[in-house]
């Protein structure tokens, strides 16, 4: 089983992070030197990556893309500690967290770039579950706006043989169904793009002229693509001219390495600095998280990303 899947949607399941905060807690006191050759010592060497704030320097001085991390990807940190390191680095936000999560965030001045609702493979293209998808987007819809965060993310779940005509034709039955209201609490829902190739077999939306389907019918200014480049590339590639192409419809965008979903350095394909400026270019005033694993020194990976996508 592909662990990144089993990841993902073990953390959609449950927001709560309390494992994740006893394993941290476990290996803060262990302590973790940062990894040799640190990317310009944006970690300080000698120091125990689980650290203060005050132990980061600021990577982001130009704050065109803003920038924030998807919080199930540092999961051996508490959120304490990721808030801290992200608000030192010059990041806006921590990705895919629930409401309880919100005052952590309020304290360190960041936002929850985008709140979690319901399960990834079981969605919006299954009528028989259509009440409950949406009674949780709305829940979250509320406390979303009532901190002044801006998305709430959705999915239409697996095909189970279902073809792409019904599968929209469903989803935009659901939308249409919550998009006054999101309309009017000022909150974008933000239907996820993801790869049916490594990580999630099966899953409909896994071209980007499917979920442009999706937005067209539905004919709201709140119902926006999270266009994950990752996934993208996976599928479709040609990331640059379909960001270009398709800016209207994006609301929300997340980064990782291919292959492997790990860092976005010169270990991958992609090449982040072009991708950023080219965002930069639409016009786009959203967020950009970061959701990669990383497999080094996790901050040092993260100060890097900030810093290479920081255009």
């Amino acid at each position: 089983m592909n662990k990144n899947k089993l990841s993902r949607r073990t953390f959609i399941r449950n927001t709560s992070l309390i494992a994740a905060g006893t394993v941290a807690g476990a290996l803060a006191g262990k302590g973790c030197a940062a990894a040799p050759g640190s990317i310009e010592r944006v970690v300080k060497k000698g120091r125990d990556p689980l650290f203060v704030a005050a132990d980061i320097e600021r990577v982001v001085k130009k704050g065109r893309i803003n920038q924030s991390v998807s919080r199930w990807c540092y999961r051996k940190l508490t959120l304490d500690r990721l808030c801290a390191a992200a608000a030192q680095m010059g990041l806006k936000g921590i990705d895919l967290l629930g409401p309880r999560d919100f005052p952590t965030l309020k304290k360190y001045g960041l936002v929850c770039t985008m709140t979690n609702t319901h399960g990834l493979s079981d969605g919006l293209n299954n009528k028989k579950i259509h009440a409950q998808c949406l009674d949780k987007i709305r829940t979250a819809i509320e406390a979303t706006a009532e901190h002044k965060f801006p998305n709430v993310i959705t999915f239409p779940g697996n095909r189970r043989g279902m073809s792409d005509d019904v599968g929209i034709e469903n989803t935009v039955a659901a939308l249409k169904q919550v998009a006054g209201y999101a309309e009017k609490k000022k909150v974008n829902i933000c239907l996820e793009y993801l790869n049916s190739k490594v990580n999630h077999k099966d899953y409909m939306f896994d071209l980007i002229k499917w979920g442009v389907e999706v937005c067209k019918k539905v004919g709201s200014e709140r119902v926006k693509i999270l266009y994950d480049i990752y996934h993208a590339q996976i599928m479709e590639g040609d990331i640059i001219r379909t960001i270009r192409t398709y800016k209207d419809y994006i609301g929300h965008y997340h980064t990782g390495g291919n292959p492997g979903r790990n860092e976005i350095d010169e270990t991958q394909e992609l090449y982040y600095p072009a991708i950023m400026r080219a965002i930069v270019e639409t016009g786009y005033k959203g967020y950009v998280a970061h959701e990669f694993i990383p497999r080094k020194d996790p901050l040092t990976s993260l100060a890097y990303a900030a810093r290479i996508c920081d255009v």
